[in-house]
């Protein structure tokens, strides 16, 4: 009982001091969780984000109207400017947290109040896809169970400190949050001073690699390496280089494309304009995709 009684303690501590800078993000039951990080500051998820303003909803019932700060689309992040009413920030781990440490996360559920599920650390440093599909390099994963819309809601130790910002359900009751270290520090403050650098995009949907092999044998085309187009954008780069789905990119500023890390490698090395070799039917041609200037600051949506 001595176990049990200590984690009812920890779970009731961590309720009290998180569950004030927890909030709710967006309308009508939200479309997800975020966390005040300073005065006048919450850290959220940027897919839970929607246009320049946010609904943001305190676990005590307040409900205020935010300005999107700053957006990283491909590291799933964004900082909104709000009133907090003073609202204390989180404290912060000092480090990353190790396999097997008690962890809890704390959201605000469209019903109101405060939830707060316990978990554990099962893993670090796990690598996964951001919204855009651009490859985010570490997570914290763990078992904290979470409802759907806790995604941008604080995981911290049983001392209310920050580990982490819950970002992505696995399923089979493991999640990932973004590791709270110096790195989202400094993201935050530059999102926070609305320093959104848009990447550039060459505006396709694309199938796996294993799927697209799939789909070329079974329309009797050879095995090829490369990223199969499954959609272009209206407007795009892809659509004016004349990029067609179906079309396997094989190659992109002259280098083999195997998966699409390597072409994001090549868009982000890429001038102002990007050369792609392209596998059409089984004939090979050489396409030139255009970007226009990346400009600064938050997108619109």
């Amino acid at each position: 009982m001595a176990v049990l009684d200590e984690l009812q303690a920890a779970t009731a501590s961590v309720a009290a001091s998180v569950a004030p800078a927890t909030v709710r993000i967006g309308r009508e039951g939200g479309r997800g969780a975020g966390v005040v990080v300073g005065d006048g500051l919450v850290v959220t998820n940027a897919h839970n984000v929607r246009g320049p303003q946010v609904t943001v909803t305190f676990a005590d019932g307040r409900v205020v109207t935010g300005d999107v700060q700053g957006v990283d689309i491909d590291g799933d992040l964004a900082v909104v400017a709000a009133d907090t009413a003073g609202t204390a920030a989180l404290p912060w781990a000092e480090e990353t947290p190790a396999v097997g440490t008690p962890v809890w996360a704390v959201t605000v559920p469209a019903s109101g109040g405060t939830r707060v599920t316990m978990g554990a650390v099962s893993a670090v440093g796990r690598p996964f896809r951001g919204p855009a599909g651009r490859r985010i390099p570490a997570s914290v994963e763990h078992t904290a169970p979470l409802a759907r819309g806790s995604s941008g809601s604080p995981l911290v130790t049983a001392d209310g400190r920050l580990v982490g910002l819950n970002t992505h359900r696995l399923g089979d009751g493991f999640y990932l949050a973004l590791p709270a270290g110096p790195e989202l520090r400094e993201q935050i403050d530059r999102l926070g001073r609305g320093e959104t650098t848009n990447r550039r995009r060459l505006g396709v949907a694309l199938v796996p690699s294993h799927v697209g092999r799939r789909l070329r044998a079974a329309v009797g085309l050879p095995d090829r390496d490369g990223l199969l187009v499954r959609g272009v954008e209206d407007g795009s780069p892809a659509a004016g280089a004349g990029l067609r789905r179906g079309d396997l990119i094989v190659a992109a500023g002259g280098r083999a494309v195997a998966n699409g890390d390597d072409l994001f490698a090549a868009i982000d090395a890429a001038g102002d304009t990007l050369a792609l070799t392209v596998v059409r039917g089984s004939e090979e041609i050489e396409l030139v995709a255009h970007f226009a200037p990346t400009p600064e600051g938050p997108p619109a949506a």
